[in-house]
């Protein structure tokens, strides 16, 4: 078993590393000099719908801070706007406009399109144990 879990601290970092490259370009795909971390904030919209900036800090488990100086940048691009929260006239919500939403469908197709291809010779039944254990990692790191 140890032996097991160490090739898979191993296979993760290898994912990872890989995954931080796909984040950038990612990114960049959806406006030049953009950050990952802000590619992460589109999406998350994208699926939420209309947040507070603390929910979508809370969600990342980053400051709000740092989720406001992204945010900021986010809305300087035109990918997010704001508006009056209608349960709370303090606060705001974020979403994103028809530019951001157009800009993250097309990164996101793009990711699609290229799993696709590079995971188009696997045999069905490994692509879904594949996507059951990713979903139950997930699911302890959660």
């Amino acid at each position: 078993m140890s032996e097991a879990i160490d090739e898979i601290e191993y296979q993760l970092g290898v994912l990872f590393r890989r995954g931080r490259a796909l984040a950038n370009e990612l990114a960049e795909s959806v406006s030049p000099g953009l950050e990952p971390s802000g590619y992460g904030l589109l999406v998350r919209l994208d699926e939420a719908g209309p947040c507070r900036p603390s929910e979508l800090a809370a969600y990342f488990r980053i400051g709000k801070a740092t989720a406001g100086r992204q945010l900021a940048c986010l809305e300087q691009l035109g990918l997010v706007a704001r508006r009056p929260d209608p349960e709370d006239g303090r606060a705001h919500l974020l979403e994103l406009t028809d530019d951001g939403r157009a800009k993250v469908a097309a990164a996101r197709a793009e990711r699609r399109a290229t799993l696709h291809e590079r995971l188009s010779t696997w045999p069905d039944p490994d692509l879904g144990a594949l996507a059951r254990l990713l979903s139950r990692f997930n699911d302890e790191f959660a």
